[in-house]
């Protein structure tokens, strides 16, 4: 049985910084692509940043330069490091692994909320 586990969400400040964690099990986690989502009250879920299997990283252009995705892949772990947070990043931030067969998992999700 797959799980894919977030942690690390909160109340934070402009400004500031939040570490997210994703624990995954019951998966090859080495073959997966491992991505974060997020999604705001009333808005579309939007890919936030992307640790492929080959060590691939991509960003949003609206988090570039701010956050930063990371993985251990002797941990089952994905991380996202997210630095100068702003009100607009408030949203509820969700964890998804991918196969190279496109099969996809997605964790429970994790609330950020950015504000003074």
């Amino acid at each position: 049985q797959v799980q894919l586990v977030e942690s690390g969400g909160g109340l934070v400040q402009p400004g500031g910084s939040l570490r997210l964690s994703c624990a995954a099990s019951g998966l090859r986690f080495d073959l997966y692509d491992m991505t974060w989502f997020r999604q705001a009250p009333g808005k579309e879920r939007e890919l936030v940043a992307c640790a492929t299997n080959g060590g691939t990283t991509i960003y949003a252009k609206s988090v570039k330069g701010r956050f930063t995705i990371s993985r251990d892949n002797a941990k089952k772990t994905v991380f996202l490091q997210m630095n100068s947070l702003k009100p607009e990043d408030t949203a509820a931030y969700y964890c998804n692994a991918a196969s190279p067969g496109r099969v996809t998992y997605w964790g429970q999700g994790t609330q950020v909320t950015v504000s003074s």
